[in-house]
C-alpha cells in the first residue's frame, strides 16, 4: 500500500500534463501512485497518460468514455487509490521539489491527522511566481494537530482540494465525494474541514499553481459560472443534515455572498449580457440563507450589501466610481512626481555650479541598501583614520536604522542626495549612482566592487545573453569613466576588473575592506553573534549561501535543508541566507533552520558559522579568509557555466571538497571530510591565490592612500598568511566528528579521511566513489 495516492485529472492540458505528470514521479519521497484521468478529453492527454504508464508502474490510467467534469473525474481517481492519503493535482499544475517528502514528515509529526493543509503559490504564464497571501494561516506553530474551532482562519483559504492532503479513510468514511459543475470544490472543502478531528498545517509551498494566460483557457467565460449557487446549495444542504454543524453557517453565509462578489466582479467570468441575471439570483440566494451573527469588515460591507440587495446597476456604478477615482488619483500621483522631477534637475544643476566641498565623503552600497560591504567599512576607517572628512551615507528609509549615529544619513531621490552627489569630494560606492551622475573636476570616485569575480562579469557578458539580459554596456562604460580608483581584493581581480571595465583608473590591490573584521573579531563576539541568532551552545552552524542562476526566471529550490539536517542528526543547524534574486526564504519554517537572508552584515553571518557551503558565489573568497571549511555545492555546473560562465574550473582549484549531489554533500559532513586534512590542504592554496592582502588593514591602506595622499611606501606593511590569526569559530574547540564503522543518519561508511570510498554494486560491476582532491569522483 503506498502512503500518497496523487490524482489528477486531465482535461485539454496536453502542454501542461507532461510537466506535472514529472514533476510527481520525480519526488524524493517515491512511495506513491500516480492515478491519472483522462476525462475524456479530444486532445493527446489519453495519449501521453499511457506514455506515463508504460514507463512507470506507479502510473495507474483511467480513461473516461466521456467528459465528466473535473469533480467527477477526481471522483473516478480516488475510486482507484490505495493509498493512505489522497492527494488531487490539475493537470497543469506542478508538485514542487521534495514536497512529498516534506508533507510525509510533517504528518508523521502531527500524529497522521485527517487533513493536511499545505501552502502553493500562483505559477504565472509569463514566468513569475508568487506565493498565496493567505499564508500566515499556515503556520505551524501552536497545537498540532487540531480542529477546524481552533483555527477558523483556514476558511479563508481558497477553497480548492490541491493544497491539501486527505486521509483517505476518512474520505471514504465521511462519504466526501467532488459534485458535478464549476466550482465543484465548494461543497467538498468545507465539509471535509469541518467534519475532521483532527487538522495540521504545513507551512511550504507544495504545488505551484499554473496561471494560464487570460484567453487561453477554452470555456472560461458563461453560464457554466452560475454552477456556483447549485455549489452553495449542496453546502447548505449539507449543514441542514448535520446539525452540530450550525454554528459554521454564519461563518459560511459570510464567505458565500464574498464569493459571489468576486464572480461577478470578473469580466473573464460573465459575459455582460449575464450579469444582471447572475446578481438577481445572487439575491435570492442571500435571502434564502441569510445567517445573521457574524460580523462583516467595514471595507467590505458595501459589497455585501449590494450583493445581498441585488443592485445591478448600482454595483456597476460604484466599481466604475471607484476605477475613476483610482485613474484620478494616478494621474494626480504622476503629475506630482513630474513636477518633483523637474524642481530636483534644477537643484542638481544649481548644485554643479557651487564650489566642490574638500571636507565631505558620500558613501552607497549596492544602490540604497544600508552601511555595509566595503563601503560601509571605508566609512567607518574614514571617521578613524581621516575625522576631519565628514561622511553621509545613501539608502532609503527601512535601512536607515543600520548607520552609524555619527553619519549623515540620505535618501535616495531627494535634495540633500543631489546635493550631496554634487559637492561631496569623495563619491565611494560598490554598485553606481545612476546615469544622471555627473562627474565634476576635483571629485573621486572609489569603486570597491563586491569581492573577487568567479563568475563571468562586465564585458565578458556580451556572449551571455541569459546573464547579461537588458544590460545597457554603453552607459556601463560611461560609468566606469567616472571612477578613479577600483578596489582588488588579489590579482586575479585587478586583471579581471581592468580587462572587463577597461577605464584609465588606477587599481588599488589592498584588500577587501569589509573582511577586516575578520582578523579584529574576538572569541566573545563570535559567541554574542551566536547568541542573536539562535544558535543552540555545542551546535556546528553552517552558513548556506547559494547565488542565483540566470539561466532560471524562477530561482530553484537548491538544497533541501530539512532532509540534509534530518540525515546530519540534531548537532548541525543551517543558517540559511538566499541570494537577493530569490525572493524567499530557502526553507520556511524548516526545525534547526534559521533564515538570515535578510540580516544586515554577511561578515557578521560568516563569523557566527562554524562552515559555509555555497556553489558559485563570490562569499567563498571572503570567507576563506576566516580559515574554516569551505563545501562546495555544484550540482548544476554545466548549466551554470553555459548560461554565465567561470574564470576558472572550481573543481580544478577548489577551496575545499566539492559535491555534485545532495547526497555526496551529506556524506561529506556526515564523515568528516568537510574539515578533514585535505580540505585543509585545499583551502590553504585558495587563500595563498585569492587572500594575499586581507590581514585586517585594508581599509586603513585604502583611506590612507586615497583619502591622506600617503605613498605606497608609507603604508602599514601586509601581514603573510602565515602570521594571521583570524577569529576561530566556535566549534574549532570541539571534538572532531567521531569516525563509526556505520553512520545510520547519513547511510555512509567511514574510510581514512583522506581517501573517502563508498562503493556498491550496480548491474554487476562494483562501482566506488573516491574522495580525493576535495571531490568525488566514480571508478569501476
Amino acid at each position: 500500500m503506498p502512503r500518497f495516492s496523487v490524482i489528477v485529472p486531465a482535461y485539454q492540458v496536453q502542454a501542461y500534463l507532461h510537466e506535472c505528470l514529472e514533476s510527481v514521479l520525480s519526488q524524493s519521497y517515491p512511495d506513491l501512485e500516480l492515478i491519472a484521468v483522462d476525462d475524456g478529453s479530444p486532445d493527446a492527454c489519453g495519449a501521453i497518460i499511457d506514455e506515463f504508464t508504460a514507463r512507470d508502474p506507479r502510473v495507474k490510467a483511467v480513461h473516461l468514455p466521456e467528459t465528466l467534469g473535473r469533480g467527477r473525474a477526481r471522483n473516478a481517481g480516488a475510486a482507484e487509490a490505495s493509498g493512505d492519503y489522497l492527494l488531487f493535482l490539475d493537470g497543469d499544475d506542478t508538485l514542487t521539489p521534495h514536497a512529498l517528502r516534506s508533507i510525509a514528515d510533517r504528518l508523521k509529526e502531527t500524529g497522521e491527522p485527517d487533513v493536511l493543509v499545505y501552502d502553493y503559490a500562483h505559477a504565472h504564464w509569463n514566468g513569475g511566481t508568487v506565493r498565496n497571501q493567505a499564508a500566515v494561516q499556515l503556520t505551524e506553530q501552536g497545537p498540532a494537530p487540531f480542529r477546524l474551532e481552533d483555527r477558523p482562519g483556514l476558511l479563508h483559504l481558497v477553497t480548492a482540494a490541491w493544497n491539501k492532503a486527505y486521509r483517505r479513510e476518512y474520505v471514504e468514511q465521511g462519504g466526501f465525494a467532488f459534485p458535478p459543475g464549476y466550482y465543484e470544490d465548494v461543497p467538498w472543502t468545507y465539509p471535509v474541514l469541518m467534519g475532521a478531528e483532527s487538522i495540521a498545517t504545513l507551512d511550504r509551498v507544495c504545488v505551484h499553481h499554473r496561471q494560464r494566460r487570460p484567453g487561453t483557457v477554452p470555456g472560461t467565460a458563461g453560464r457554466d459560472h452560475f454552477d456556483v449557487f447549485e455549489q452553495y446549495d449542496r453546502l447548505f444542504a449539507h449543514l441542514d443534515a448535520h446539525p452540530e454543524l450550525a454554528s459554521w453557517r454564519p461563518v459560511l453565509f459570510r464567505r458565500m455572498v464574498e464569493h459571489l462578489a468576486t464572480v461577478f466582479a470578473r469580466h473573464d467570468r460573465l459575459p455582460r449580457a449575464l450579469r444582471a441575471e447572475f446578481l438577481r439570483t445572487a439575491r435570492a440566494h442571500c435571502r434564502r440563507y441569510r445567517a445573521p451573527g457574524h460580523p462583516v469588515p467595514v471595507r467590505s460591507r458595501l459589497r455585501h450589501t449590494l450583493v445581498r440587495l441585488g443592485l445591478h446597476r448600482t454595483f456597476r456604478a460604484v466599481r466604475g466610481a471607484a476605477a475613476l477615482r483610482r485613474r484620478t488619483g494616478r494621474a494626480a500621483a504622476g503629475l506630482l512626481r513630474a513636477l518633483r522631477s523637474v524642481a530636483l534637475r534644477a537643484h542638481y544643476r544649481v548644485q554643479l555650479r557651487l564650489p566642490v566641498r574638500a571636507d565631505r565623503a558620500v558613501f552607497a552600497a549596492y544602490g540604497g541598501l544600508g552601511h555595509g560591504c566595503n563601503p560601509g567599512a571605508l566609512e567607518t576607517a574614514l571617521r578613524t583614520f581621516a575625522p576631519h572628512i565628514r561622511t553621509a551615507w545613501i539608502a532609503r528609509p527601512e535601512h536607515h536604522h543600520t548607520i552609524p549615529t555619527a553619519t549623515r544619513r540620505i535618501t535616495p531621490g531627494t535634495a540633500a542626495y543631489w546635493t550631496a552627489l554634487a559637492r561631496s569630494k569623495y563619491l565611494v560606492t560598490n554598485a553606481d549612482f545612476g546615469p544622471r551622475q555627473v562627474k565634476r573636476p576635483g571629485q573621486i570616485v572609489v569603486q570597491t566592487q563586491r569581492g573577487t569575480p568567479l563568475k563571468h562579469m562586465g564585458l565578458d557578458l556580451h556572449e551571455r545573453p541569459a546573464a547579461a539580459r537588458e544590460t545597457d554596456f554603453g552607459l556601463m562604460l560611461r560609468s566606469v569613466d567616472t571612477w578613479d580608483h577600483v578596489l582588488s581584493a588579489n590579482r586575479h581581480s585587478a586583471l579581471t576588473w581592468e580587462r572587463v571595465f577597461p577605464g584609465t583608473y588606477r587599481s588599488l590591490c589592498h584588500g577587501q575592506p569589509r573582511n577586516d573584521v575578520f582578523q579584529q573579531a574576538t572569541p566573545a563576539d563570535v559567541a554574542r553573534l551566536r547568541e542573536s541568532l539562535g544558535i543552540p551552545e555545542g551546535s556546528v552552524a553552517i552558513l548556506y549561501a547559494p547565488t542565483y542562476r540566470d539561466y532560471r526566471r524562477a530561482q530553484p529550490p537548491g538544497l533541501d535543508l530539512e532532509r540534509v539536517l534530518r540525515r546530519l542528526g540534531p548537532r548541525f543547524v543551517v543558517l540559511a541566507r538566499a541570494h537577493p534574486v530569490h525572493g524567499t526564504p530557502l526553507a520556511r519554517g524548516a526545525a534547526r533552520v534559521v533564515d538570515v537572508t535578510g540580516h544586515p552584515s554577511v561578515e557578521q553571518l560568516c563569523l557566527a558559522s562554524d562552515a559555509l557551503v555555497t556553489d558559485y558565489s563570490s562569499i567563498m573568497f571572503d570567507y576563506a579568509n576566516l580559515d574554516r571549511p569551505i563545501v562546495i555545492h555544484a550540482e548544476d555546473r554545466q548549466a551554470y557555466e553555459a548560461a554565465r560562465g567561470t574564470y576558472f574550473d572550481l573543481r580544478s582549484f577548489p577551496p575545499g571538497a566539492v559535491a555534485r549531489t545532495e547526497d555526496e554533500l551529506i556524506d561529506i559532513f556526515a564523515t568528516g571530510h568537510w574539515r578533514g586534512s585535505r580540505s585543509a590542504q585545499l583551502r590553504a592554496a585558495f587563500r595563498t591565490r585569492f587572500c594575499p592582502y586581507d590581514d585586517g588593514h585594508a581599509a586603513e591602506r585604502v583611506v590612507r592612500r586615497v583619502v591622506l595622499g600617503e605613498d605606497e611606501s608609507a603604508l602599514p606593511p601586509v601581514i603573510p598568511l602565515d602570521e594571521r590569526r583570524p577569529v576561530p569559530s566556535a566549534a574549532a574547540s570541539l571534538a572532531h566528528s567521531p569516525q563509526p564503522t556505520e553512520l545510520s543518519a547519513a547511510g555512509a561508511r567511514t574510510f581514512p579521511e583522506d581517501a573517502f570510498v563508498d562503493g556498491g554494486f550496480t548491474e554487476g560491476v562494483f562501482s566506488e566513489r573516491v574522495f580525493s582532491e576535495g571531490v568525488f569522483t566514480d571508478r569501476v
